[in-house]
């Protein structure tokens, strides 16, 4: 997992270098990345890796663990990542460089934490490509039960990896159309879902908000199952990080990630919390918390069914399928800039870090669809139960990362105050007291493991490959020094 042979990663260039037009600039050693992404499809990016089928198809798990109350925890989970994601945002736009927060968190808190903060993520971003594409599988199978699961893993494994191969212009566009066509489908069904709640229609009434207090009362499992239910809801949230990675292919970093991220947050938090909140009042939450999961359970079928709109199934069926392309786009891109930067780096096999002749890491590409391969083997041997295990394991690499990206910004910013006159672009303001807020959020969510089993597999799993990343990294080291 690591080519000790090559130098030791050169800093991070100093932050708020910019040319005459205030354009952020490439640090030497990413020159081969190409500043093509532009501002509207940044922006998108963001919403397509963290609009997923957890919400299109339901947040069944979280309903059953905290009944109506879940419109808390989403709540709560919008408010965390709206600060992670502001204060990412001004560490990203004053340091728009590949390897984006691994980058940073190597020149503020060290080379290891660099090391761990990419390779974590990369980890969990794998193991996302790979459920995302074994769902869009599910969702064509869906239409047509004879077509093998491995065609048709292969086929959207195919057009992912054809979409983010040819260059970084075309996966922004794929994935601003992508992106574009979910969230015009979600607010369709905020507005049809908004309508049979408060006006209802000419044969039905409105359903209004009893749903959310007349089966055991709005929190039926106590105030600490607002807190169990943070560990499905979190996951929903995760992989508006992108953003922060395709500032180093973006041809106005410091603008774009400035406005994108607080665009960002805010979208997030009104889709999410308002669509469940509309769903719930909607639907008894029992019946959700029942649900298997599948289209035909889908929310989004109940209201577009009951709005008079035909074939809602099939149209729902649709846009989880453009949901979940979308999402293994993008953390498929996000996951290949970050093994490109730990090859170019040294801290991953040199190979990783190699360019095609468009700017592309077609081999840390590659190397970036195993959790393809191994969802694909999962999912041929039927393995049901170790996929909800895996996204368990995902989002506890996540919580580790973004504390990490809290620590490097608290150490950011202590730079940053120390010199100001090193640094152009915004700051958040009470950034420094924000961000141990946010990480008592992020150990609270981590802590949920004490009570849900998933999550304390996913515990054991993430803490034990952390410290085989920091034995790698420490053998790695040695390695150099002995070389020096």
């Amino acid at each position: 997992m690591a080519a000790p042979e090559r130098p030791a990663p050169a800093p991070v260039p100093s932050p708020g270098t910019s040319d005459t037009s205030g354009t952020s600039q490439a640090p030497e050693r990413g020159e081969g990345l190409v500043r093509s992404l532009t501002h509207r499809q940044t922006t998108m990016i963001g919403l397509g890796s963290a609009l997923g089928t957890g919400l299109f198809l339901g947040s069944g798990s979280a309903i059953s663990a905290a009944g109506p109350a879940v419109i808390i925890s989403y709540g709560i989970g919008a408010v965390l990542v709206a600060i992670i994601a502001v204060l990412l945002g001004e560490m990203s736009a004053a340091h728009p460089v590949q390897g984006s927060f691994g980058a940073v968190a190597h020149r503020y808190l060290g080379p290891w934490a660099g090391f761990v903060t990419r390779w974590m993520y990369w980890f969990s971003a794998v193991v996302v490509i790979g459920t995302e594409v074994v769902a869009s599988a599910l969702y064509i199978r869906w239409w047509w039960p004879g077509v093998p699961m491995s065609a048709a893993i292969l086929a959207i494994a195919a057009v992912a990896l054809a979409v983010n191969v040819i260059n970084v212009k075309s996966f922004g566009t794929t994935e601003f159309w992508l992106s574009t066509i979910k969230v015009s489908a979600l607010c369709a069904f905020i507005l049809c879902a908004a309508l049979l709640v408060l006006f209802g229609l000419p044969d039905t009434e409105a359903s209004g908000f009893a749903h959310l207090t007349d089966d055991g009362g709005f929190v039926p499992h106590g105030a600490k199952s607002v807190w169990i239910a943070m560990s499905v809801v979190m996951f929903a949230y995760a992989g508006f990080e992108v953003v922060a990675i395709a500032s180093a292919e973006a041809t106005d970093p410091q603008r774009t990630i400035r406005t994108a991220m607080r665009q960002l947050a805010w979208r997030l938090s009104v889709f999410y919390v308002l669509a469940i909140t509309l769903v719930v009042a909607l639907i008894p939450w029992r019946r959700l918390a029942g649900s298997d999961g599948s289209v035909e359970a889908s929310p989004f079928v109940r209201v577009f069914s009951d709005i008079g709109v035909p074939a809602a199934a099939t149209l729902t069926n649709a846009v989880v399928l453009i949901a979940a392309v979308s999402a293994a786009n993008a953390h498929l891109y996000g996951a290949s800039r970050l093994l490109h930067s730990l090859g170019d780096d040294g801290l991953a096999p040199a190979p990783l870090a190699r360019l095609t002749s468009r700017g592309v890491p077609a081999a840390a590409l590659a190397a970036s669809t195993l959790g393809i391969a191994a969802a694909a083997l999962l999912a041929f041997y039927d393995v049901g139960g170790i996929f909800s295990i895996l996204m368990s394991i995902a989002l506890f690499a996540v919580l580790l990362v973004w504390l990490l990206i809290l620590a490097s910004y608290v150490a950011f910013r202590r730079h940053r105050d120390a010199h100001p006159a090193e640094f152009t672009g915004f700051s958040v303001p009470g950034g420094t007291r924000l961000a141990p807020v946010a990480g008592m959020g992020v150990l609270a969510v981590a802590a949920t493991a004490i009570e849900v089993p998933d999550m304390r597999q996913a515990a054991g799993v993430g803490l034990a490959f952390t410290a085989v990343l920091l034995a790698c990294y420490a053998l790695t080291r040695i390695r150099r020094e002995r070389r020096a």
